[in-house]
């Protein structure tokens, strides 16, 4: 049996995204992206809560200006989950989760 791992998020830039051109010709983005959910607790008073997910993005020829992520913007990310492994200084394993994007839009808001 195939499973499926797709995420969707739609969330504001923390900060403009960065690039990091390779010697390969690739470029790497990577962002950090805020989501909100709202709920009442227990007293009946409203809570928010915020979620900042890591994203990156490998820049393809197909890829459309992306000169749009810039802090504060909104945008739908469409991606999968991926998380990482990796050796810190210290010589700890530590992990990280981030979402691979294949897919970013600028979100209009009308006013």
């Amino acid at each position: 049996m195939e499973t499926i791992n797709k995420v969707e998020i739609q969330g504001f830039l923390g900060q403009d995204a960065e690039e990091k051109k390779f010697e390969s010709g690739r470029t790497l983005i990577t962002m950090s992206v805020a989501t909100n959910e709202s709920y009442k607790n227990d007293k009946g008073e409203w809570i928010k809560n915020t979620t900042w997910h890591n994203v990156t993005h490998w820049k393809n020829k197909k890829d459309s200006d992306l000169s749009f992520l810039k802090k504060g913007e909104l945008i739908s990310v469409t991606g999968k989950l991926n998380t990482r492994k990796y050796t810190d200084k210290k010589g700890e394993d530590r992990y990280i989760t981030e979402v691979v994007a294949y897919k970013i839009e600028q979100v209009k808001v009308e006013a």
